[in-house]
């Protein structure tokens, strides 16, 4: 362990771009030092990983639970798309929002005292979704009527969203709504990187923890595995990589370079970056704008609250001061 750096925990190793960052760590001599933490959701089902892993033995890992480093990287990239397949779990919290962001929420408020405390860095994977206002999004038209242009009318839709009854399959099972309901839990995601950052900097123990989000743009991986044929094939598996392709600098990208991306903003110290780079949103390398709602202190405190009415966390199981 002595030759050991500190440890990054990468969430949804065996996805598309997950499996694309646990590539990149495994043969970068800089970060395969690192003592890798790979999370999926079938430790018996990862193929993809696991042969990754098999073709670098000197990269220390592991699928459980053990004695690890201080963690230098928390990625939050696990993510979920129902395509109106919805679900909810035991609690009756819709899927799509535990997995794209209440999951992350405590995952990291538990592992917080488990952060290299002078240099850990959270990054969050986001998405344009999050913003309905932003012009990418008009190709899917989820959000062209008036009503859907923000997402958080009042503070009674976060309990909505959280449960499911906001924009339902059972009132629409059309791609549209499950698009709103994918967008407004990476919405709740992106606004850790203000709100949990604006709480850790008031920790002594926590200030230098850094939070930040990469929008990895649109990519050809398995999120869109329910989707229908059209989407699932001829837009995520012909169109996809052809546009990435032809337009290395647009909007679709390989997941090579959005894990490279990812990469930069969890252990990177350039020019754009620095030593501490606080609540910093990235669209891949380019200093992006989060949301108006983001950036909303109101809106993210009632975000934060149903949160920990969701997560059922209570005192002592985080080191978060003010969690509440």
């Amino acid at each position: 362990m002595s030759s050991v750096k500190g440890s990054i925990l990468v969430t949804g190793a065996n996805g598309g771009l997950g499996s694309a960052i646990v590539r990149q760590i495994a043969k970068d001599p800089e970060l395969f030092r690192y003592h890798g933490l790979y999370t999926v959701r079938d430790c018996q089902n990862a193929p993809v990983v696991s042969s990754i892993l098999a073709s670098a033995p000197s990269h220390p890992h592991e699928f459980g639970r053990g004695h690890i480093a201080p963690i230098r990287a928390l990625i939050l990239n696990a993510g979920l798309q129902d395509f109106g397949n919805q679900t909810w779990n035991e609690d009756g919290l819709d899927k799509v929002f535990t997995a794209n962001y209440l999951g992350h929420w405590l995952l990291t408020l538990l592992l917080l005292q488990s952060m290299a405390k002078e240099s850990g860095r959270i990054v969050i994977v986001g998405s344009e979704s999050h913003d309905p206002l932003d012009p990418r999004n008009s190709d899917s038209r989820a959000f062209v009527e008036e009503k859907y242009k923000i997402v958080l009318q009042e503070q009674a839709t976060v309990g909505k969203i959280a449960r499911g009854t906001w924009c339902s399959a059972q009132e629409d099972p059309s791609f549209r709504p499950a698009f709103r309901r994918y967008g407004a839990a990476k919405l709740f995601l992106v606004m850790m990187v203000h709100e949990l950052q604006r709480r850790l900097d008031r920790n002594a123990s926590l200030r230098d923890v850094c939070v930040l989000g990469v929008d990895p743009g649109r990519m050809s991986t398995g999120i869109a595995r329910q989707a229908p044929w059209v989407i699932r094939v001829l837009i995520t598996q012909v169109l996809f990589p052809l546009l990435a392709l032809l337009m290395p600098r647009g909007n679709v990208r390989t997941t090579a370079a959005s894990a490279a991306h990812v990469l930069e903003a969890a252990m990177g110290s350039g020019a754009g970056l620095g030593e501490r780079p606080k609540a910093r949103y990235f669209n891949g390398l380019e200093p992006w704008e989060t949301s108006a709602e983001a950036r909303d202190v109101v809106k993210r405190d009632w975000v934060w609250k149903e949160s920990v009415r969701d997560a059922r966390l209570v005192g002592g199981e985080t080191v978060l001061e003010d969690f509440l």
